[in-house]
């Protein structure tokens, strides 16, 4: 059982798998690396635990016996795509390596990516709604073409940018997604600030929603990124039946991944 490590570099964070063969055994997150970071973890086999910063919990599949493990690598964030190309083991995945039709040059690799992957999981035509960094809205057809999609800031983005760019608002913590929404009129500066956030993102998704399945009404969906436990939970909160039609996996990215390597 050959292991292999898939990282998706995104915005914010790394994004990483190990892989035994077919086999996803763990994942993790790190913050963007620095290139005495990523030399660290060349020379000492990925041992993450050299990263104070960003270790990780243990990883259950050790690497130590492999001096090089394969790596592959899919980003959207050149700068740290750059760290990686000394590497001898790195592959970078690329659009043409991803067998959908219709995509167009500047069309991200984390979203066709996790677009393939929904096709293989669950079938097509497929709608994947991406809450990570930016709230991401990607679709494809039956016959695996691209129809297109929608971009806009994620949660915590527009959380954060309320933050730094406007005086003396704090940076919103987030209501327990165990319980209910805040309320629309709230009578506090951080429950407002969740509250304009939540309710108009938790909109703009069902407004998608609508939108899809009117013009598929057969269609599937599958929600992946940090904060779709959040979405979904609330979306099947206000729409019990929500449940049937919409699955969530957190590893869809590497599942793409993981299809293209195969």
């Amino acid at each position: 059982m050959e292991p292999w490590l898939a990282l998706a570099i995104g915005n914010t964070h790394l994004h990483w798998a190990l892989f035994s063969n077919d086999c996803l055994h763990h994942t993790w997150n790190t913050p963007h690396l620095s290139p005495g970071q990523v030399h660290h973890l060349i020379t000492h086999h990925f041992d993450f635990s050299l990263l104070s910063s960003s270790a990780p919990s243990p990883i259950p599949h050790p690497l130590s016996s492999i001096s090089h493990p394969p790596l592959h690598i899919a980003s959207v964030v050149p700068t740290q795509t750059q760290l990686w190309t000394t590497y001898p083991q790195a592959r970078f995945l690329q659009l043409s390596d991803i067998p959908l039709q219709g995509m167009y040059s500047t069309f991200g690799i984390d979203r066709a990516l996790t677009l393939w992957a929904a096709i293989l999981a669950i079938g097509s035509p497929v709608l994947v709604i991406d809450a990570g960094t930016a709230l991401t809205f990607t679709a494809a057809d039956e016959n695996h073409r691209l129809i297109g999609g929608a971009i806009l800031p994620g949660l915590r983005l527009q959380l954060e940018s309320l933050s730094q760019n406007t005086a003396a608002l704090p940076l919103s913590l987030l209501p327990d997604p165990r319980f209910p929404l805040p309320s629309h009129w709230s009578l506090t500066t951080p429950e407002a600030i969740a509250s304009g956030i939540l309710h108009t993102l938790l909109a703009g998704i069902r407004d998608f929603l609508s939108h899809w399945w009117k013009q598929y009404p057969a269609g599937r969906v599958m929600m992946t990124g940090g904060d779709s436990d959040r979405f979904y939970h609330y979306l099947i909160t206000e729409q019990p039946i929500l449940a049937q039609h919409i699955h969530c996996d957190h590893t869809l990215i590497f599942k793409g991944m993981q299809a293209v390597r195969a």
